[in-house]
C-alpha cells in the first residue's frame, strides 16, 4: 500500500512539473512576434519608412524594412502556428500607428487563440482569446 501511495505521488508531481507542451509553442511564438514587430517598428521610425508585416503561407514577411537593417526572420519556430486572415500590419514610420492585431492558432489543435495587439501607443502585447 505504502508502494502505491508513493507510485501514484510521484506521477502526480511529474504531471504538474509538465507543460502543456502544444500551449507553450504557441505561446512562444506568439511573445517571439511581438518582439519581432516591435523591432520593426523600431527600424520603421528610426529609417522614417514604412513598414507592413503580413502573413504568408510559409510564416510571414516583413515589407519596406531598410537595407541596412538586420534581417528579421520570415517563419514560425513550429510549423503548426499560422496567422487567422490576411490583413497586413502597418507598422510605421510615425510613432503613433492605429491599433492593430493578428491572431495566432495552431493548426490541428482545439487550443485557445493568442491575440497579439497593440492599441497604437503600447507596444505589442499577447493575449489569449476565447
Amino acid at each position: 500500500m505504502v508502494v502505491v501511495a508513493i507510485v501514484a505521488l510521484g506521477t502526480a508531481v511529474a504531471s504538474l512539473a509538465l507543460r502543456d507542451n502544444e500551449g507553450a509553442v504557441l505561446a512562444r511564438d506568439a511573445e517571439r512576434l511581438a518582439a519581432l514587430l516591435e523591432t520593426a517598428r523600431a527600424q520603421s521610425r528610426a529609417a522614417g519608412v514604412p513598414v507592413r508585416w503580413r502573413s504568408t503561407a510559409s510564416g510571414f514577411t516583413f515589407d519596406g524594412l531598410p537595407a541596412s537593417a538586420a534581417p528579421l526572420p520570415t517563419h514560425w519556430l513550429d510549423a503548426q502556428t499560422a496567422a487567422l486572415g490576411n490583413a497586413p500590419l502597418m507598422l510605421g514610420p510615425d510613432p503613433i500607428i492605429a491599433a492593430q492585431a493578428v491572431v495566432l492558432h495552431r493548426a490541428g489543435t482545439s487550443q485557445p487563440l493568442l491575440r497579439v495587439a497593440t492599441d497604437g501607443l503600447r507596444p505589442f502585447s499577447v493575449e489569449q482569446i476565447q
